[in-house]
């Protein structure tokens, strides 16, 4: 694909972000991810590029536009595109931290197919690449990660969504010495701020939702980190979704490359600010938006902090 699409792809994320960050803290989520949704279908007009849906906003019965298997654009380069118009619809209506708009564009059969259900994950920035194992226990994975970094473990910060099925993980990452960050919600976000040093947030680690794991995978794989991810169905009919697309063995844990199977170019603008990425300020005729654009097979990350005049923005 043309390196020049990655550039091309943050208007998109931009043009999502401005639309649902005018709904935050307004209580009305759903109104939300509608006008992230409808922006970034207008705005993906304007790419070059032929592009079908593999993660997006549900089926063609439960989402009527970004659904799965939606074919977008009308460029002579054909390309799979995984997308989450607004990751953290519920933290923009109640003005939470760390609402995203995020699209990551690919070859074919880059993306793994992943059911709508949950991951177990694992997620480290580029200094705990190859360190990390699903299979080990919290404490090791801890310890691993601070001799990578060549600090304490009391020194580093483990983000987990505060969710009854993570106080025995929680009780283990506080046994092991470490800090945590809990999460109300949105744990891509975390994901991302892993591979940033001023985050400071140095590990991801839990269960949460299967879609928004292999966007952040698609992150990691551009900044040079690692991820680890096990399926875990939370209800029969979850893993009634796992078996109908073949996934039958549920305890497999699948890595970086199962993930992620090829090179892939991954744009991401912040909602509301959060530990990754500042959120969309408005001011008198305009707003400023700050994206991330990086592409997997040069390792390139470009932070954009971008002034929008309203009065000047093209009509997708």
């Amino acid at each position: 694909m043309d390196r020049n699409l990655a550039l091309e792809v943050v208007r998109v994320t931009e043009a999502a972000a401005l639309e649902s960050a005018r709904f935050m803290g307004r209580g009305d989520e759903a109104g939300a991810d509608r006008a992230a949704i409808d922006a970034m279908r207008r705005a993906f007009n304007a790419i070059p590029v032929g592009a079908t849906v593999v993660i997006g906003e549900g089926s063609r019965e439960e989402a009527p536009s970004l659904y799965v298997g939606e074919e977008m654009g009308d460029g002579t380069d054909s390309a799979e595109v995984a997308l989450d118009a607004l990751e953290g619809a519920s933290i923009c209506a109640t003005g939470g931290a760390g609402a995203l708009s995020i699209i990551a564009l690919a070859e074919d059969q880059t993306f793994f197919r992943c059911p709508n259900t949950y991951l177990e994950k694992i997620a480290v920035g580029p200094e705990g690449r190859g360190v990390i194992d699903l299979d080990r226990s919290p404490g090791e994975n801890l310890n691993a990660l601070a001799e990578a970094k060549r600090v304490h473990v009391g020194d580093l910060t483990v983000a987990v969504l505060e969710r009854p099925r993570h106080e025995k993980l929680i009780r283990e990452l506080r046994g092991a010495g470490a800090r945590i960050k809990l999460l109300a919600a949105g744990d891509l976000s975390a994901a991302l701020a892993t591979t940033r040093a001023d985050s400071g947030i140095d590990m991801l680690i839990g269960v949460g939702g299967g879609l928004q794991g292999v966007l952040a995978a698609a992150a990691l794989r551009c900044a040079g980190g690692d991820m680890q991810a096990r399926l875990a169905p939370l209800t029969q009919d979850e893993v009634r979704q796992c078996y109908a697309q073949g996934l039958t063995d549920l305890k497999r844990k699948y890595t970086m490359d199962d993930l992620i199977r090829g090179n892939v170019m991954f744009a991401a603008t912040g909602v509301t600010t959060g530990d990754y990425l500042e959120g969309v300020r408005f001011f008198r005729g305009g707003a400023t938006t700050n994206s991330v654009v990086m592409r997997s097979q040069t390792r390139t990350i470009r932070y954009l902090q971008t002034t929008h005049h309203f009065e000047f923005k093209p009509e997708y």
